[in-house]
């Protein structure tokens, strides 16, 4: 009697994708281990600041060689390629070579092999994994960059690229800083800066008490002036500064508790008629019909102007203290060093507080002023207050929780604009001046992530940026290429080419770390 064999099928066995990193992870801390082996060999046994210096200084050895690990194992296809298909017309390519690249990123710095591939009839060549990891052109990543710029719309580049360099220790250029931030700011437009309309309805119902409640809107704007100069290359001759109007705009919510939510703030050195463009473009954005709506600004007639096209609903406020700056000057004049000028100043104000500004106007037309300083300056209020009769009413803005002061586009300008632009001997071209206003701006807004990334997407060529590039000449060909990844890439004209200092970097490095034979 024969018996039918039965078959035991085995369990498929997959190999451990960690086993390898593993392995290799071990290696590296080993290596590093060793290389902290000497403090156990002198004298005295070192102090907890100086073992933190030795792991600072250490550190990236350790985790450049970890992550060159990960990337290796879980991009292995890209690493071990041997043929691919050209992007542009199909044909099928070998590889040639690996070629040794060396970058640094905040980790540390790593090391890695790129199979290298060329196209002889399209006379172009590839390495799908720099491609695949999304490298940077440079020898620094995109993660070095991000913070560099960071730390740069904070201080000036040179102090950036110092404290950003002690991070990671390594040693910075800030004219790479420089070129990082004004790459990244040429793509910082106002649609990208300022939050989409999403984000600001979802501040305004997170600062709502209820249902039914209509939070204060207060729509500042005003004027500071900050130093420009003409435009001449780092060899040349400056030629001499001027100050220019940087002209802001603020909107924010005016709690109850005394608390502001940042919605949207936006500084540019740009004459009344562009921002009047772009405050409609901000308006657009923000649900007037959820909001009590506060215009704040002085006597300026461009002020009034943007303010009440783009928010037509909008309460005018003219700013308490320019109005009383307006008052003393009239004081100073008529009753000169003497106690009566200020109680008339009081006086004047609470009139003004309680929306009689006609009855201030008529007070001021029967003044006998001594002098003809007094009566031009008389004759100058009387103007400036006919021109704002109906932006007063300071006891009324109270009542319902509006602001009667413009300090918060003030602070704005302290903030955004001098405390980066207005240091000791800063001069700027007046596109890297706004460049870092936008970049300021962003990051007063919460959107400076989204800027970087745009940067980002605009190097890497990603769907979609197209549309970010400012109507961009070249577009991708999605041309089909039998691979797991799109090799495709497109450079943004609006991208510099990188500054000569990248270029040396890359003939430094080679030297001190000799590629292997074979590599180019």
């Amino acid at each position: 009697m024969s018996m039918a064999a039965t078959v035991v099928p085995f369990p498929s066995v997959r190999p451990d994708p960690m086993a390898n990193v593993r392995a290799l992870v071990y290696q590296q801390v080993n290596a590093w281990l060793e290389s902290l082996a000497p403090l156990f060999e002198q004298g005295a046994p070192p102090t907890l600041r100086e073992l933190s210096a030795r792991f600072t200084a250490t550190r990236g050895q350790l985790l450049g060689g970890c992550m060159k690990a990960f990337a290796e194992e879980l991009h292995a296809h890209f690493c071990q390629q041997r043929q691919m298909n050209c992007p542009k017309c199909g044909k099928t390519l070998k590889r040639k070579r690996l070629d040794r690249r060396r970058i640094t990123t905040l980790q540390g710095p790593l090391e890695l092999e790129r199979p290298y591939f060329y196209c002889s009839d399209c006379r172009s060549g590839y390495h799908p994994l720099d491609h695949a990891l999304e490298l940077a052109e440079g020898v620094h990543q995109y993660d070095i960059q991000e913070k560099l710029l960071r730390h740069g719309a904070e201080v000036p580049y040179a102090t950036a690229a110092e404290l950003v360099g002690d991070l990671i220790g390594l040693t910075l250029s800030n004219h790479f800083g420089h070129d990082t931030a004004v790459d990244v700011s040429s793509l910082a437009d106002l649609d990208t800066v300022v939050p989409d309309a999403a984000e600001i309805r979802k501040r305004i119902e997170d600062a709502k008490t209820g249902p039914d409640d209509k939070p204060v809107l207060v729509v500042a704007l005003d004027g500071a002036h900050e130093p420009t100069r003409p435009k001449a290359g780092r060899a040349e001759k400056r030629g001499p500064g001027q100050w220019k109007e940087a002209k802001g705009v603020r909107c924010y919510l005016a709690l109850p508790d005394d608390r502001i939510v940042q919605l949207a703030s936006w500084h540019q050195i740009q004459d009344a008629e562009a921002m009047r463009h772009d405050l409609a473009c901000i308006a657009q954005r923000i649900p007037q019909a959820e909001v009590r709506i506060a215009l704040l600004g002085d006597g300026a007639a461009w002020v009034w102007n943007s303010l009440t096209e783009a928010f037509p609903t909008g309460r005018p406020i003219l700013d308490y203290y320019h109005c009383k700056q307006h008052l003393y000057a009239v004081a100073d004049a008529y009753y000169e060093d003497t106690p009566q000028g200020v109680h008339w100043v009081e006086a004047t104000l609470a009139r003004l507080a309680e929306d009689r500004v006609s009855h201030v106007i008529a007070g001021l037309r029967r003044m006998e002023p001594a002098t003809a300083k007094a009566q031009e300056a008389i004759d100058r209020l009387i103007t400036y207050l006919e021109n704002q009769q109906d932006r007063f009413g300071y006891d009324a803005c109270k009542a319902e929780g509006m602001p009667i002061g413009s300090g918060g586009i003030e602070s704005a300008n302290k903030f955004i604009g001098h405390v980066r632009l207005k240091r000791s001997g800063a001069w700027w071209v007046v596109e890297n001046g706004n460049g870092m206003l936008r970049l300021r701006c962003a990051l007063y807004n919460g959107t400076f992530q989204r800027v970087f990334d745009k940067y980002d997407r605009a190097l890497l060529g990603h769907p979609g940026a197209a549309l970010e590039r400012r109507q961009a000449e070249q577009r991708r060909d999605h041309v089909g290429l039998g691979q797991e990844y799109d090799l495709e890439r497109v450079r943004p004209k609006v991208m510099r080419r990188p500054h000569l200092s990248r270029y040396l970097l890359d003939l430094v490095l080679p030297v001190v770390f000799p590629p292997a034979v074979g590599a180019v």
